[in-house]
């Protein structure tokens, strides 16, 4: 099975590089079904592979001028706060089991994917919903901006931290429709602050981790390195309307598989 883990994760660069975000998305999935990584472990290795990944395609795009620091630094700084909290504070204080019913015990790993699988539904349903409607910025004060890009930052940190994500699906509708920022832009932008956030979540997860597999580490974030170059150079020739409905149906659909399967287990 890990053959096709590593085969996955080109295609997980390949997404990083094009759009920006879902890498975690497939990350996760691919250490827990392909390699049998615990979920929890899982979370924690996909914020390395991601974050590193990430760094690397926000310098390719960096080279093109299409990276806004200033509003990625408005919406990165409560986002590591709300990530390292989560991984250092609130993930390790979840008890295992996380709660019974009876003779059903749910884990603390079940309900990790059950956040991962839910999360991932709804995000991919808002990005095939707004295929069929465009949004336009809304006409907000600069101040009031600031403060909900700021807001954002933390609650998308917080839930990305416990969840293992890095967060992209999630920081683009927020730094297009809160901003007004040019996909382009947002894409560069949204990398930069999955690569500080993701790998900033992991050194909270060193606090509480010793037994990490660095050799796997590194291997998969090489080779999803190559598919994010690659994502790069095709997302100058896919698109964007085609490529973000594309990615929001097989986001619903990997989703909904795994949201199953960890319903079956309880």
């Amino acid at each position: 099975m890990e053959i096709y883990g590593y085969i996955a994760s080109i295609f997980m660069g390949l997404m990083l590089g094009l759009i920006g975000g879902g890498g975690s998305i497939m990350t996760v999935p691919i250490l827990v079904y392909l390699f049998s990584i615990n979920p929890v472990s899982a979370t924690a290795y996909s914020l390395f592979i991601v974050g590193l990944t990430a760094l690397v395609g926000g310098l390719s795009y960096l080279k093109k001028g299409e990276v806004d620091f200033k509003t990625g630094f408005i919406f990165a700084v409560p986002s590591f706060i709300g990530v390292y909290l989560a991984r250092a504070y609130v993930v390790p204080q979840l008890p295992d089991p996380v709660f019974t019913l009876g003779a059903m015990s749910v884990s603390k790993p079940l309900v990790i994917m059950l956040v991962f699988a839910i999360l991932m539904v709804a995000a991919s349903l808002s990005m095939v919903r707004s295929q069929k409607k465009a949004t336009q910025p809304k006409e907000i004060s600069k101040w009031k901006r600031t403060v909900l890009v700021s807001v954002e930052g933390l609650v998308v940190g917080g839930i990305t931290g416990f969840v293992g994500a890095g967060g992209g699906f999630l920081i683009i509708p927020a730094l297009v429709l809160l901003v007004g920022m040019p996909m382009k832009i947002a894409v560069g932008t949204s990398l930069f602050i999955i690569a500080a956030k993701s790998l900033l979540g992991f050194i909270g997860d060193l606090q509480q981790q010793t037994n990490i597999e660095w050799q796997l580490l590194f291997s998969l974030s090489g080779i999803a390195i190559i598919g994010l170059i690659l994502g790069v150079m095709m997302s100058k020739r896919v698109p964007e309307k085609l490529l973000k409905k594309g990615f929001g149906y097989f986001v619903l659909v990997m989703g909904t598989i795994i949201l199953l399967d960890q319903i079956r287990k309880i």
